[in-house]
């Protein structure tokens, strides 16, 4: 094997790796975007319910919460 086809042949493993680690990348990049977004909705989900619970109490009336059947 001479020097032109090794050159050759380390140029094509390089560019295999290469496409590889550009779909591994791809990949990542949309784990990230789905993560932020999840955590985008933890921190609103959060945020309504701190609110709910800063809310003062309304006062009940248990007769409210009787079945019909009482």
């Amino acid at each position: 094997m001479d020097t032109t086809e090794r050159t050759e042949q380390r140029l094509t493993e390089l560019e295999i790796k290469a496409s590889f680690a550009e779909d591994a990348l791809d990949q990542l990049d949309k784990i990230i975007v789905r993560q932020q977004e999840q955590i985008d909705l933890l921190v609103r989900e959060l945020t309504h319910l701190r609110q709910q619970a800063s809310e003062p109490a309304t006062a009940r009336n248990l007769r409210d919460d009787l079945p019909p059947h009482y």
